[in-house]
Order: C-alpha cells, then structure tokens, then sequence
C-alpha cells in the first residue's frame, strides 16, 4: 500500500512540476513576445529622431544642447543594445523627447512647418503605441513574476534559472513632473 501511495505522489508531483514548468515557458514566451512588439514600436521612434532633429536645427540654431543631447543618445547601433539597455536608455530618452516637443512649442514657423507637423503627428503616434505595448509588457512581465517568484514554483524557477524580468517604467519621479525649459 506505501508503494502505491508513494508512486501516486511521485506521478502527480512530476506532473505538477511539468505543469509548472510549462505555464513558466508560455509566460517567458509571452514577454518576450511583449517586448518584441515593444521593440518595433521604440525601434520606429529610433529612426524618426533624426529626421525631427534635422527639421529643428534650422529654426532654433541656440537650443543645440537639447539637440545634441537627443542625439548623443541615438548614437550606436539599436540592435546592438541588451533588452535592459534598450529600456534605461528609453527612459533617458523619453524625458529629452519631452524637452524636445516642449522646445518645439517655443517656435511658431517649426509648428507651422508641414513637415515637422507631420513628423510630430508620427512622434505622437509612436509615443502612443510605445506607452500601450509597454502596458502590455509589463502585465505580462507581472504574471511572468508572479509566476517564478510564489511558492512552490520558486523552487522550480530557481532550479531552471528563471529570473525575474525588468518592468519597463520611467526611472525617477523628475521624469514624472512637467519639463520646465527657461529661456
């Protein structure tokens, strides 16, 4: 009687663990889904800087730190960047971009320009996209977390090397707070 008890619990315990084991993978599979999605969207505002910088420099010529500052950011390739990289460094830069759009306030010829008009209506878009996929990525970081770091699955994440991911939010409550720009 002891064995057959003993083989009942060692049957549900492996399948227990392969349970676990599998709804860890779908998570894992799911954030980096999440952040591939992401990706695409940080990605397109990569390449639109430059081209918004370029319409900028001919009418705020003095506001070359804010500029400069943009693009000492992009310098370097994207694809090179870590997944951690690529989301301090988008933090960084979401703060300069918002300099950057409170600038552009400042000169009423560039808001008139049809061309920075269209590349602020593509930032914008972009800026929207990026905040609702990384609501996204990070619901699916949270059930990611919340899965490896309970108990008893803990054990088996810790086991299989599983660590927690990175939420991807703004780095500090000034990146919170309105810009302010004094001229």
């Amino acid at each position: 009687m002891f064995i057959y008890i003993t083989i009942i619990f060692i049957v549900l315990l492996i399948g227990y663990c392969i349970f676990i084991y599998n709804s860890i993978i779908k998570l894992n599979n799911n954030v980096k889904e999440a952040f591939s999605t992401m990706d695409v969207y940080l990605k397109k505002r990569w390449d639109l800087i430059p081209n918004i910088i370029e319409s900028i420099k001919g009418y705020a010529k003095h506001e070359t730190e804010t500029l400069n500052s943009i693009t000492k950011l992009r310098n370097g390739g994207y694809n090179a960047l870590s997944n951690e990289e690529k989301i301090k460094k988008m933090a960084v830069l979401n703060k300069e971009i918002n300099k950057f759009i409170l600038l552009a306030e400042n000169y009423p010829d560039l808001k008139a320009s049809d061309n920075f008009k269209d590349l602020n209506k593509n930032l914008s878009t972009i800026e929207d996209e990026i905040a609702n996929s990384r609501k996204y990525y990070n619901a699916t970081v949270r059930l990611f977390n919340n899965k490896i770091e309970t108990f008893p699955n803990n054990i088996l994440a810790n086991i299989l090397g599983y660590k927690s991911k990175s939420f991807f939010e703004l780095a500090g409550v000034e990146e919170k707070e309105n810009i302010k720009i004094d001229f």
